[in-house]
């Protein structure tokens, strides 16, 4: 009669095969044909842990990420930096990536910072349905600002900076007499009368929105008493022309 092992249950001429823990013994392979070392942890990230389709697709995003990021720091760095060769080369790829979302200045850091109230109104000239034609009051573009991130802890980007940074990109690219003095006239016109059509779509006027107007009203911020400067705080008001609305406009509009 043949001898069993008693601790492994092999007849004689037979060796164990190593268990899972014992020295010695291999790991299991996983489903993939892969095999990994039983307790060994996956750190948080790892583009190994995934499956091939996922680590390609995550790896193309990751790449893309980092020419996007490296394509606006050299936009940036060109915008910033003194003009150079590579700058007047490649000016109107450079102005169309920085303006107007991008632009850079140092109204921050000046040594007399922005020191005035400005509120932005519009208004409009409307057709309505019956073919009459009838001009809006003015509405306070700035204050529905005001009021959408008033007692907000997140407002959005769009709510602080849209309409101010519009206004200002408008007033730097046009004179006093709101003739343009450069090539970015005509695209803060655009840009402005685009974002106050917006603001009018959302309004019950009655009616399509022929033409748009905007002013702004500007009060010069109280100095402190110690500083001993004096400023005439009454408001000034700036009108600007009556703009078109285009069928360019309303394609943007309607996005």
């Amino acid at each position: 009669m043949d001898a069993y092992d008693k601790g492994t249950g092999a007849g004689p001429g037979t060796s164990p095969a190593p268990g899972a823990g014992e020295p010695g013994a291999a790991p299991a392979p996983d489903a993939d044909g892969t095999s990994e070392a039983p307790g060994t942890p996956r750190t948080p990230g790892d583009l190994t842990a995934l499956t091939l389709p996922y680590q390609l697709a995550a790896a193309l995003v990751l790449a893309l990420i980092v020419v996007v990021g490296a394509v606006h720091i050299g936009m940036v760095f060109l915008h910033v930096a003194p003009s150079n060769t590579a700058s007047k080369q490649y000016d109107k790829a450079v102005d169309g990536w920085i303006y107007p979302e991008f632009e850079q200045n140092w109204k921050l850091f000046a040594p007399n910072p922005l020191q005035q109230n400005i509120a932005v109104h519009a208004r409009a000239q409307v057709r309505t349905e019956d073919g009459q034609r009838r001009e809006t009051g003015w509405i306070n573009l700035s204050a529905q600002d005001g009021a959408a991130i008033d007692a907000n802890l997140v407002p959005s980007h769009t709510q602080q900076n849209e309409l101010r940074r519009a206004w200002d990109f408008y007033v730097g690219s046009h004179t006093s007499d709101n003739v343009s003095n450069g090539l970015r006239g005509d695209l803060s016109e655009r840009y402005l009368r685009r974002i106050a059509l917006l603001r009018f779509d959302r309004e019950p006027l009655g009616g399509t929105v022929e033409r748009i107007q905007l002013r702004s009203t500007t009060t010069n911020v109280q100095p402190p008493e110690w500083s001993g400067e004096k400023l005439d705080t009454r408001p000034s008001v700036r009108e600007l022309p009556w703009w078109t609305v285009t069928s360019r406009d309303r394609e943007v509009s309607d996005r």
